[in-house]
C-alpha cells in the first residue's frame, strides 16, 4: 500500500465518532494544562493512563497525543498574556509576546502563534507520514546489539539538552535505570532490589513515579513561589493579524517549522532547543535586531512554529523505534505496553490502523486547536486569574485517584508521595527530572537487548563492537560523551537557554 493509501486508512480510523471525540478531549485538556502553569502534559498524561484500560489502543493514543501537542498551543497563551510560560518550550515566546500584549497587540500575538503552530504542526505531521515507513524498514533490520547501542546513544544524547551539569543528568539516567531494575528478573524469576517488600515484586509503577516527580513535585515548587498572577490583558480583540504582520511572519514561520522538524527528534527536549534556536536565528537575520525583546512579531512566529513542529516530530523515534524522545513519549510507550502492544518497528506492520490513525489524527487535532484556542481566549484569560492555592488541592486529589486506580494498591500512593518529595528535592539541588524518567523506561529495555546480544554471542562482549552498525553507534556515544564533558562545551551549554539582554 502506498503513502496515500496508508493516509486514507488512517483518516478512516481518525474520523470515527469515538476517536474524533477523544481527539477533541485531548486537545482541550492539553490546552487547559498548557494555560495553567504548574500542571504540565507529562503529569496529565500520567494521570490519564489508567483510563486507557477501557479504551481501544487507537483511541487512547489519539487522546494522549492531543494532550501533548495541545499543551504547546496553550503554553503560548500564558506566555503572551502574563509573561509566564505554561510550557518550558514557550519561554521564548514570552520575550516578545508579552511586550506585544503590553502594547495592546495581544490579539495579533495570539493569532500569529496559532497560525504558526498550525502550519508547523501540519508540516511536521506530513514529515512523520513520509519518513516513518522507511525508518521502520531500516529499524526492522536492527538486532539486539544495535538496539542496545542505539538506546545507550539516546540516553547520553538526552543529557545534551538537560539543564545544568552533564554529570547530574547522567546521574539521573543511572538512578532511573536502577529504579527500572526493581522487581522480578524476567530471565531467572528472582526478586531483585525489593528489600523484602512484596509490593515491589512487579516493580515500581511508571504512573506513580511520573505523577510524583512531574506533578506533586511541581506543586511543591509552585507553592514555594506562590504569588498572585495578575492578568494585565483583561480583553483580547483583533485576533486576526494584519497583512503587514502576516508578511513579516511568513519567513520566520517557515524557518521555525524546518528547525523544529529537524531538532524535534532529538532525545530529552528537542522542541525546547528548537524554540531557542529559532529565536536566535531570527534575531541574527533581522535588519534591526534591537526590535527583539520589545515586541517583534517575528520573535513570536518563529519560536512558536519551532516548538510545535518539534513536539510533533518527537513522535518519530517513538513510533518507528519504540524509543521515547522525552518524558511524555516515555509515558506513551507505557500506554502502548498497557494495551499489550510492543512499541517498535513492528507496530507499523502489525497495527497499521493504530500507526496511521494516530498520524491522521494529528492533522485533525491541529485544526481543532486553532478553532479552540482563538474563540476561547476569554475563558483562558479568566482561568488565569484563579489563585493557585485553589487549584492545587484538586490536582493532588486527582493525582491520588489516578495513581490508585491503576492497581487499587495503597502502596502506589506511598510511592506517589515519596517521589513527589524526591522530585522536589532533586529540582532544588539542580537535577533535571526528564533523564530520570527516560532512564526508568529505557533501562529495562537496554538490559533486555544486552542480554539477548550476550546470548547470541555466547557471552562475548566484543560482539557489540564487531557488528558494524552497533560499533558505529557506540563510537558516536563515546564521542558525544567526550564532547559534552569538555569545559568549553559545558560553558556553552550553560548559556544556551539564557537569552541575551
Amino acid at each position: 500500500m502506498d503513502l496515500l493509501g496508508h493516509l486514507l486508512l488512517g483518516l478512516q480510523v481518525a474520523i470515527t465518532p469515538t476517536n474524533l471525540l477523544f481527539c477533541f478531549i485531548g486537545a482541550l485538556l492539553g490546552t487547559l494544562v498548557g494555560v495553567l502553569p504548574g500542571i504540565g502534559p507529562a503529569a496529565t498524561v500520567a494521570l490519564l493512563l489508567p483510563i486507557t484500560f477501557t479504551m481501544s489502543p487507537e483511541t487512547s493514543l489519539i487522546m494522549l497525543a492531543g494532550i501533548y501537542y495541545g499543551a504547546q498551543y496553550g503554553g503560548s497563551t500564558t506566555a503572551i498574556l502574563i509573561n509566564l510560560p505554561g510550557e518550558a518550550s514557550s519561554a521564548v515566546t514570552a520575550i516578545d509576546g508579552y511586550q506585544m500584549a503590553r502594547q495592546g497587540r495581544a490579539g495579533a500575538a495570539l493569532g500569529i502563534a496559532a497560525i504558526g503552530s498550525f502550519i508547523a504542526g501540519s508540516f511536521a505531521t506530513l514529515v512523520i507520514a513520509w519518513f516513518a515507513e522507511p525508518l521502520t524498514t531500516v529499524a526492522l533490520k536492527f538486532g539486539p546489539a544495535e538496539y542496545f547501542s542505539l538506546i545507550l546513544l539516546g540516553l547520553v544524547a538526552s543529557t545534551a539538552l538537560a539543564h545544568g551539569s552533564v554529570l547530574k543528568a547522567l546521574a539521573m539516567i543511572v538512578l532511573g535505570m536502577l529504579l527500572g531494575l526493581v522487581g522480578t528478573d524476567v530471565n531467572s524469576g528472582q526478586l531483585r532490589y525489593t528489600f523484602g517488600v512484596g509490593e515491589l515484586a512487579d516493580g515500581l509503577g511508571i504512573v506513580a513515579i511520573a505523577v510524583g516527580v512531574f506533578g506533586i513535585a511541581e506543586i511543591f515548587r509552585n507553592l514555594e513561589d506562590e504569588q498572585e498572577r495578575e492578568v494585565g490583558v483583561k480583553t483580547v480583540s483583533e485576533l486576526m493579524p494584519s497583512a503587514t504582520d502576516l508578511r513579516a511572519s511568513a519567513a520566520p514561520i517557515a524557518r521555525g517549522t524546518v528547525i523544529g522538524t529537524i531538532l524535534g527528534v532529538l532525545p530529552g527536549g528537542g522542541a525546547l532547543l528548537a524554540s531557542f534556536a529559532s529565536y536566535a536565528i531570527e534575531k541574527k537575520l533581522a535588519k534591526n535586531p534591537s526590535r527583539f525583546g520589545k515586541g517583534a512579531i517575528e520573535g513570536v512566529a518563529g519560536p512558536e512554529s519551532a516548538n510545535n513542529a518539534g513536539a510533533q516530530t518527537s513522535f518519530i523515534p517513538m513510533l518507528t523505534l519504540g524509543l521515547p524522545a522525552n518524558a511524555v513519549m516515555a509515558l506513551m510507550v507505557g500506554a502502548m505496553t498497557i494495551q499489550g502492544i510492543a512499541p517498535g518497528p513492528s507496530v507499523i506492520t502489525d497495527k497499521p490502523e493504530l500507526f496511521w490513525g494516530l498520524i491522521a489524527s494529528m492533522w485533525i487535532g491541529n485544526l481543532m486547536l486553532v478553532l479552540l484556542n482563538l474563540p476561547l481566549i476569554g475563558i483562558w484569560v479568566r482561568l488565569l486569574s484563579v489563585p493557585y492555592y485553589i487549584l492545587f488541592p484538586g490536582i493532588i486529589a486527582f493525582s491520588a485517584i489516578g495513581v490508585y486506580s491503576v492497581a487499587s494498591n495503597v502502596f502506589d500512593l506511598y510511592t506517589l508521595a515519596a517521589f513527589g518529595l524526591i522530585g522536589y528535592l532533586l529540582v532544588k539541588l539542580g537535577f533535571e527530572l526528564t533523564p530520570l524518567l527516560l532512564g526508568f523506561v529505557l533501562g529495562p529495555m537496554m538490559e533486555t537487548y544486552l542480554r539477548r546480544a550476550m546470548v547470541l554471542s555466547r557471552g562475548d562482549p566484543s560482539y557489540l563492537v564487531t557488528e558494524p552498525l552497533s560499533a558505529a553507534l557506540l563510537a558516536a556515544t563515546a564521542g558525544l560523551l567526550c564532547v559534552l564533558l569538555l569545559p568549553s562545551v559545558t560553558r556553552k551549554r550553560s548559556e544556551v537557554f539564557v537569552e541575551e539582554d
